[in-house]
């Protein structure tokens, strides 16, 4: 006997339609949006080798608590995706595609072993784009502007953008070790469950929430006192281009951003319109070793992810980007035999027009019922008196028009005017 209670595994949830659609005009939005400055679809797989995360940083929650890893039928030790970057960089490292910079952009699951919370699942979905090969700080604008804008044209006004840099990689690990020991030396005063990253990715310390650890950290050494001249004149050019395009930010010296493989420029976006400590709805920043760390050339890399289900939900907290009303549409009612309607939705459906029927031989009041239900502008009547004219009932279920009678076979050109 089948089991009635499955239900979606804790941290999962379905989509279905009419937010599946919103959820389509959003991709569609978003391919619109970066195709525009040049960036292609990449659909990589939802699986690599573990190796490929590793990258991302043995020493971060991802790889540590949160990766969905298993060993495959043939021995293999694979983990589901976690983020979007790692697989983009991957590919490139073995495609070697042309452009410089590449441009690509993605959408699809990631998977974290995480407590599911709101907009927060154990299976999210992402777009995002990565431009590869250039280090001329003015692409770390574009691909910010490109974020920003993005939230602008959806509707979105109460987003703050905070930006900051890391450095150079040698920079980064000067901070690292100056931080480390900052905080060593404070391990009592900070929340215990905070206490153990300080060995193992005493950044991801900055990012804590918990009050006892803000409390330290409010005077923890600044990133921005480890950075060479060299790395404060690239990120000034970057502060320089994000006033110049109108974009408002704020530099944030605690935005770390705790994976491994960030470099110089960092940024994220948060929702004021969320509320609580997890605002952010996306962000990113430049990783120029990752590609090296996969195995290719020293390649330079910049880019962001946005998660879906944290922009509907900024989105649906300021009531803007509405799931999209039923298209204009046909709904074919036939009381006669069911083939008149089965032909014509099909006539209909080829001709380019949104069409749908009642099934099961259901009767006037019933399909009118389900025309109306249905979002559909126009109803097509086929009763006994039409099916012998060749005819049918046109009427208007959206306006108090008069129904009129229309030869069949003009039909297909008469709702093209009318829609």
């Amino acid at each position: 006997m089948a089991d009635s209670s499955f239900t979606a595994p804790s941290g999962t949830h379905d989509v279905l339609a009419p937010e599946s659609s919103r959820w389509g005009s959003l991709v569609a939005h978003f391919a619109g949006h970066v195709g525009r400055a040049g960036y292609g679809l990449v659909i990589s797989p939802m699986f690599e080798e573990l190796g490929v995360f590793h990258r991302v940083g043995e020493g971060t929650d991802i790889v540590t608590k949160e990766m969905y890893d298993f060993t495959d039928k043939g021995g293999r030790h694979m983990a589901l995706r976690p983020e979007g970057t790692a697989s983009i960089v991957r590919a490139y490292v073995q495609h070697r595609p042309v452009g410089s910079p590449w441009k690509a952009w993605y959408v699809g699951p990631n998977f974290r072993y995480e407590r599911p919370q709101a907009g927060r699942y154990r299976q999210h979905h992402q777009l995002g784009i990565e431009a590869m090969g250039a280090d001329d700080p003015d692409l770390d604008v574009e691909v910010i502007a490109l974020q920003a804008d993005l939230y602008a044209s959806l509707g979105l006004r109460q987003v703050d953008l905070v930006v900051n840099s890391m450095g150079t990689a040698d920079d980064r690990s000067s901070y690292t070790e100056t931080l480390g020991a900052w905080l060593g030396e404070r391990s009592d005063d900070l929340d215990p469950a905070d206490r153990p990253t300080v060995a193992t990715n005493p950044m991801r310390v900055l990012d804590s929430k918990r009050a006892a650890t803000r409390a330290v950290t409010d005077d923890a050494p600044r990133i921005d006192e480890s950075l060479t001249t060299e790395a404060r004149d690239r990120f000034a050019r970057v502060l320089e281009g994000l006033d110049a395009l109108g974009i408002e930010h704020r530099v944030e010296p605690r935005l770390v951003r705790g994976l491994d493989y960030y470099t110089h420029t960092t940024f994220e976006f948060q929702a004021r319109a969320l509320e609580g400590a997890q605002n952010g709805i996306g962000g990113g920043g430049r990783y120029d070793g990752l590609a090296q760390a996969l195995g290719g050339p020293s390649t330079p890399g910049i880019g962001f992810g946005t998660g879906i289900e944290r922009m509907l939900l900024a989105c649906d907290a300021e009531g803007v980007f509405p799931a999209a009303e039923a298209a204009s549409s046909i709904f074919i009612v036939d009381v006669v035999d069911g083939t008149h309607a089965r032909d014509l939705v099909a006539d209909l459906r080829r001709a380019g027009l949104a069409a749908d029927r009642a099934y099961g031989g259901r009767s006037m009041k019933s399909q009118m019922k389900a025309a109306d239900r249905s979002g559909a502008a126009i109803a097509l009547i086929i009763g006994e008196d039409e099916a012998a004219a060749d005819e049918v009932t046109v009427r208007d279920l959206r306006h108090d028009e008069p129904q009129e009678r229309i030869a069949l076979d003009t039909v297909i050109d008469h709702l093209r005017k009318r829609l």
